[in-house]
């Protein structure tokens, strides 16, 4: 079965941190961009962070630049999310998303909570 598995997500004070996985099976992740993205209640999904699929390029949304920090481990099957100086508005469900930009195939993982609260 072809799917991608998040975990790592929690409660944490601001200012704390956290890091996401996005684990593959059934496909290995090395020719896929991944996406982070995030959807907090009432708002639309949006945009965390990328990082490419050739080159392992990343890019982040400005709300969390300096922040988080995505990277792939090849061995493991595995992409990660560190996200550092969390704050209340980084409450959200976060998703990663697996795509090959060669063959079209697209996955999406079923999201792990992040709160951030004290």
């Amino acid at each position: 079965q072809l799917q991608l598995v998040e975990s790592g997500g929690g409660l944490v004070q601001p200012g704390g941190s956290l890091r996401l996985s996005c684990a593959a099976s059934g496909f290995t992740l090395d020719h896929y961009a991944i996406g982070w993205f995030r959807q907090a209640p009432g708002k639309e999904r949006e945009g965390v962070s990328c990082i490419s699929g050739n080159d392992d390029t990343t890019s982040y949304a400005d709300s969390v630049k300096g922040r988080f920090t995505t990277s792939r481990d090849n061995a493991k099957n595995t992409v990660f999310l560190q996200m550092n100086s969390l704050k209340p508005e980084d409450t959200a469900i976060y998703y990663c998303n697996a795509e090959n930009l060669a063959t079209g195939e697209d996955y999406w993982g079923q999201g792990t909570q992040v709160t951030v609260s004290s």
